[in-house]
């Protein structure tokens, strides 16, 4: 059996989909439903259990497992409760790190590329311990994130006993089918596609910055089928530990992602530039950009899906259909 936490929220739903269609049904999800929706992520899926999280330490108790795929978290970035989001962040990914410990059990989990700040230190993801200590989350989440990292690469660099299989996840810009439960938090393109169809004009941020153009505000956007992907690699190559960017390694425009949309509707593009918030002008990042050279060094060469490719799948797959769920 493999257990998913965060298994109905957005990456969560996509590799239990992708679990079902390999053929393996034995899969718990432990997760938090709410009233928004979030359960039609599940609607197609097979599961053996469904766990919340309360009650997970107790259930894991006598259980052997295959693996434990922890993407369960609070991911907003704009989360303000600090407890809570250290004791659901930080302190339960700490007792499933010591229960996978003890029952020698793979643990691979999400990290955040949150944790690396505002850039200044890059997005190498070197795991050794100096490196993660120079980078400064900018927010609660990356920073709860940032801590159960060097948590673990403590133990790994001070040789002490860990998972037969750890690996830290530090996802980029993830967009794609099933991320509709999560608001303000969805990707540009969910959020605007109904604009994008109807016609509206799509809003996006001038530049601030000299030297930039509106609009080509850039990060790493990576389609959820291609995380999903690497993940099904790592639960096949047991012998692969460490953190690891998942990213597809180029920086893209705002404006290139909202276009490639129009570009798949065959519509002409309605872009409109409009002042950044003086607030978040100081804090904005203009880039991002993962560095995936330690993932394929390690041995993984599933590639990344392309900008277009992957706006015109989820476009034509999903956002312009009645039912959007995988």
């Amino acid at each position: 059996m493999l257990l998913v936490t965060g298994g109905a929220g957005f990456i969560g739903s996509n590799l239990v989909a992708a679990l079902n269609d390999a053929g393996r049904a034995d899969i718990a999800v432990c997760d938090v439903l709410g009233h928004d929706g979030k359960w039609r992520n599940l609607a197609k899926r097979q599961l053996a259990d469904f766990v919340p999280p309360a009650e997970l330490m107790d259930w894991l108790k006598g259980r052997r497992l295959d693996a434990v795929i922890h993407l369960g978290a609070i991911s907003e970035t704009t989360a303000t409760d600090g407890d809570l989001v250290i004791e659901t962040n930080f302190r339960l990914s700490m007792r499933l790190l010591d229960w996978c410990t003890a029952n020698s059990t793979p643990l691979i989990y999400a990290s955040s590329a949150a944790t690396y700040g505002d850039g200044a230190q890059g997005f190498a993801d070197d795991p050794s311990l100096p490196a993660l200590k120079a980078l400064r989350p900018m927010n609660l989440y990356g920073w709860s994130k940032h801590l159960f990292d060097m948590v673990v690469a403590e133990r790994a660099a001070n040789g002490e006993r860990l998972p037969p299989q750890w690996a830290g996840l530090k996802f980029f810009n993830v967009f794609g089918p099933n991320e509709y439960h999560k608001g303000t938090m969805m990707s540009v393109l969910a959020r605007r596609f109904d604009d994008i169809k109807a016609g509206r004009a799509v809003q996006l941020f001038k530049s601030h910055r000299d030297g930039i153009a509106d609009g080509d505000q850039r990060r790493d956007f990576i389609h959820v089928d291609d995380v999903v992907r690497v993940m099904m690699w790592l639960m096949a190559s047991p012998d692969v530990s460490g953190i690891f960017n998942v990213g597809t390694g180029t920086a893209r425009s705002f404006r290139d992602l909202i276009l490639s949309a129009y570009a798949a509707l065959g519509t002409p593009a309605n872009i409109q530039y409009v002042d950044m918030p003086e607030q978040i002008r100081g804090s904005y990042q203009y880039f991002t950009q993962s560095a995936v050279d330690r993932l394929t060094r390690a041995g993984y060469n599933g590639g990344f899906t392309p900008l277009e490719n992957a706006v015109s799948a989820y476009v034509s797959g999903f956002l312009n259909r009645t039912d959007r769920f995988r």
